[in-house]
């Protein structure tokens, strides 16, 4: 599962989804305390004071999948965090750093089994964006953020219909070869 920093801020939600064992790559913001190692001992550290701890060269440039505009490559790190963790349970923070601005970073919470890779956090934070660019797809094309409604029911047909058209514009779309965008 993956989501943003609405619900990697939710402790509740990390909780929830630990206890049903559903891994998870939750953005976070900058500032999340996490527990972590320190030389004093196991502490809460800001997630960007953790990323900031980390040797220059353990940054490893990945792919985090196709974008519109071809592959979304950036810098990435993970540091161990929960240092009272279960043995075949990981925790981590995993960092990624823009390439051509490396001041721009963003912050995942993981867990996951203990032997999930690198590259296997990294693909799991960027299909997020396959999901925001669908949304923001469906706004422009079918009208997804086009409502005025007082009642959830009304709600829920509008977001449900929309979502519908979408789905059958995409599949018609990929049936026929035709790029995002027409032509």
């Amino acid at each position: 599962m993956t989501g943003d920093e609405v619900y990697g801020g939710d402790r509740r939600l990390g909780v929830w989804l630990e206890q049903e064992e559903m891994a998870h790559v939750l953005a976070v913001k900058s500032n999340e305390p996490l527990w972590a190692n320190t030389d004093q001992g196991p502490t809460q550290v800001a997630a960007a004071q953790l990323v900031a701890q980390v040797n220059p060269e353990e940054w490893v440039r990945l792919s985090a999948g196709e974008g519109a505009k071809g592959p979304r490559i950036y810098d990435w790190v993970r540091v161990s965090i929960r240092p009272f963790a279960e043995p075949d349970k990981g925790y981590w923070l995993l960092a990624r750093r823009s390439v051509a601005k490396p001041e721009e970073l963003a912050y995942y919470v993981c867990f996951g089994p203990g032997e999930a890779t690198l590259e296997e956090l990294v693909q799991v934070a960027g299909t997020r964006w396959a999901i925001e660019e669908g949304f923001e797809e469906a706004k422009g094309e079918v009208g997804l953020d086009q409502y005025e409604v007082r009642r959830w029911v009304a709600w829920y047909r509008h977001i449900t219909l929309v979502l519908l058209a979408h789905a059958f514009l995409v599949v018609t779309r990929a049936q026929s070869g035709e790029q995002k965008g027409g032509a």
